[in-house]
């Protein structure tokens, strides 16, 4: 079954880069331009991860972020951070929020889809186990 990946970012040419860098992993992508959109978009959609710009319009980033994990539905869903901002407040916001990563831009396309691999990986449920 293909995963899904919800990106969030307000800027088209940001949103291409990170749409193309994970499609390349053999991805469905979804995308959001706003804080609000991927919250809908989440919870009708249930993606593998959300990939999230942290400053958006109408709402950003960080306010979505605590809204989703908030909610039932949506809150074992990983979450990448981007932003352009190198503020440590804005970090450990998102890490006390349950940010799964905290990347800055610009980043490395190949990074990014290695760290997606990587947390997708993660948040699945291991194999299960006999007991007895």
């Amino acid at each position: 079954m293909v995963k899904r990946i919800l990106i969030v970012d307000d800027e088209p040419h940001m949103l291409r880069i990170t749409e193309l860098s994970l499609k390349k992993g053999g991805y469905e992508i979804l995308t959001a331009r706003n804080g609000r959109e991927a919250l809908e978009s989440a919870a009708r959609e249930l993606p593998a991860l959300i990939v999230m710009d942290v400053t958006m319009p109408e709402m950003d980033g960080l306010t979505a972020l605590q809204q989703l994990k908030a909610a039932p539905a949506t809150a074992g869903i990983p979450v990448i951070m981007l932003t352009s901002r190198g503020q440590s407040i804005a970090r450990e916001t998102a890490e006390a929020s349950g940010a799964a990563l905290y990347l800055t831009k610009p980043f490395s396309p190949s990074a990014l889809a290695a760290e997606a691999r990587r947390v997708i990986l993660a948040s699945e449920p291991g194999p299960l186990t006999e007991c007895g």
